[in-house]
């Protein structure tokens, strides 16, 4: 008798050990506060505890892990399995996304993003770039085109963007540097303080940041229609931790991306719905630019700074070119509806 019970429990113990190596714990690393930017995080942690029954569990922490400039630090080392970060915060570690964040790129909705940066994040060249951090890019994170919000009175003349402090990342920055404007890229979680102390007049964002970064409780006016781009925002995931999960809940993480943009397109269409609402309620102006003025914000801004980051980017190796019409006819595929 004895035998057979120590018999049990070590078949019991064995049960035990199995379960627990069954069972998948991931840490996100994302920044702010939960909002329509962070939906789609939140809604593949629920998705794939749900196809796994609690087994693959994704843990989305808001600051705790890592500060947003270190996310792809994060993820080379491994201090977690998955992040979100923007391309403008470090864009000598992430070049071939940059082309996503030329500003005028024709972009007009955020199904369009999607399909954009989709196609770029599966170019061999940029997968190359992000095995070098250890990274796997998973899905985007879609935004409208930026507009700014200010203080005082409008700026809705190119003139008037001359010495302007703008808070901006990337190819928005270098945009508004060649009308005259003197951009910063304190990250998002600063620019209401830069705001508030006066550090800059303007600040890019889209519609969720301005509301969850609080700008919008500063601002005198928004420029409804200036739409110079946007930032471009992957969630990346470890690629030993990924390549190292059981293959049910590689396939739940797999599943479940398409149905967690999804979630994230639809929450964002009920934010845009209620923007002018905001407005109204904030006692911000909605300013409209004139079409001239943008013309001319267009022909500063765009030709020359997409010569430049293709002659750059070329000299360092990477298919500009390439890059920028795989955006093009990817856009012409869309509109099409192939």
């Amino acid at each position: 008798m004895k035998k057979i019970l120590s018999g049990s429990a070590v078949a019991a113990l064995c049960v035990a050990f199995v379960s627990e190596a069954a069972a998948t714990e991931w840490n996100a690393s994302v920044w702010g506060k939960r909002r329509a930017f962070t939906e789609h995080v939140e809604k593949l942690s629920e998705l794939v505890s749900e196809k796994t029954n609690g087994d693959f569990t994704i843990n989305v922490s808001y600051g705790g892990l890592s500060k947003p400039r270190e996310n792809l630090d994060g993820i080379e080392i491994g201090a977690f399995e998955m992040a979100q970060f923007c391309a403008g915060y470090h864009r000598d570690k992430n070049r071939a996304i940059t082309v996503l964040e030329l500003p005028f790129l024709g972009v007009d909705n955020l199904d369009e993003e999607v399909a954009v940066s989709h196609a770029v994040y599966d170019h061999p060249a940029v997968k190359d770039e992000m095995a070098q951090w250890n990274a796997r890019i998973i899905m985007t994170s879609p935004m409208p085109q930026y507009n700014i919000v200010g203080t005082g009175d409008p700026r809705d003349e190119l003139a008037e963007f001359e010495g302007m402090r703008v808070r901006a990342t990337g190819g928005l920055g270098k945009a508004f540097e060649a009308v005259g404007g003197v951009p910063t890229s304190v990250p998002a979680t600063e620019a209401f303080n830069a705001m508030e102390s006066g550090v800059v007049d303007t600040v890019a964002f889209a519609q969720h940041a301005h509301l969850s970064f609080g700008t919008i409780n500063e601002a005198d006016w928004w420029t409804a229609n200036l739409n110079p781009g946007t930032v471009n925002c992957p969630v990346v995931v470890n690629i030993d931790a990924y390549e190292a999960l059981p293959a049910e809940h590689r396939e739940a993480l797999d599943s479940s991306i398409d149905e967690a943009i999804d979630h994230y397109l639809a929450n964002y269409g009920s934010l845009l719905e209620q923007w002018d609402s905001v407005l109204d309620e904030k006692g911000v102006a909605k300013v409209q630019i004139d079409d001239a003025v943008i013309a001319e914000f267009r022909t500063k801004a765009a030709d020359p700074i997409r010569a430049q980051w293709i002659e750059d980017m070329s000299a360092q190796g990477i298919p500009a070119q390439d890059l920028y019409d795989l955006v093009q006819s990817t856009l012409e595929q869309q509109r099409s509806g192939n």
